[in-house]
């Protein structure tokens, strides 16, 4: 198969699309094809996809809401679809669809019923945040965002307190601190970890360190964004 081949979109396809963190310079000519050639294309925020068509040069398209309220009951819609022959874009607000956002039961649908679902890889919070913590990368768990009551959180860093692998998680603003106020108290003050904010934004930081030097570190800054969190394993230490 040539590049031109991999780059057309068919119908009856679905096209599962990454999309930039938030440099715009991230998003691939490929990604950008299939933006631009789908039939239809499902959004997480049609506000967010539509900044970002328009900052690409591509105002205009049409652009459908598809979020974890709504996918159940969508999903057949969309089956129909691509049934029909018309080809579909899948894309969350920033990075890669459907981990830790919209799409899974689609894809599993589209999986079920042998309908092709296409790949176009780019950017990945996790892995990105991943790549640059100075924690161990040869084996890691992705966990998403935990439960948000104190004490179901603080029950799975005890539950994974001696994992051998990097702990990959997210969480939001109106949550952090708690977060790591609770690693920290279960996990310990000098337990390695990394929290990354903003990632290829203006203001991206990275804070690499033992737990209680980190947690003050992001307190001191800007609580803005989403944040990507990572725990190495016990007895790690740069």
């Amino acid at each position: 198969m040539d590049a031109s081949e991999i780059s057309s979109v068919h119908g009856g396809s679905l096209y599962v699309v990454s999309t930039p963190l938030g440099n715009l310079g991230d998003l691939s000519p490929r990604a950008l094809e299939c933006l631009k050639s789908v039939d239809i294309l499902l959004c997480e925020d049609t506000r967010v996809t539509g900044r970002l068509l328009s900052a690409s040069g591509l105002e205009g398209r049409s652009l459908v809401s598809y979020r974890d309220e709504t996918e159940q009951r969508d999903t057949p819609r969309w089956i129909e679809a691509l049934q029909d022959e018309q080809s579909l874009g899948l894309v969350a607000d920033a990075g890669t669809p459907t981990v830790s956002d919209p799409g899974f039961r689609l894809i599993r649908e589209c999986r079920k019923l042998g309908i092709p679902v296409v790949p176009v890889p780019g950017p990945s919070a996790a892995v990105t945040a991943l790549s640059v913590s100075g924690l161990p990368t040869d084996s890691f768990l992705f966990v998403g965002f935990l439960p948000p009551k104190k004490a179901a959180r603080q029950r799975f860093f005890t539950e994974h307190a001696d994992d051998t692998w990097t702990l990959i998680l997210y969480e939001s603003v109106h949550r952090i601190s708690k977060l790591l106020d609770d690693l920290v108290a279960v996990l310990g003050s000098e337990r390695l970890i990394c929290v990354a904010r903003e990632l290829t934004k203006k203001f991206e930081t990275v804070h690499t360190g033992p737990a209680s030097t980190v947690r003050d570190q992001v307190n001191r800054g800007s609580l803005k964004g989403e944040f990507v969190v990572l725990v190495a394993r016990q007895g790690f230490d740069l």
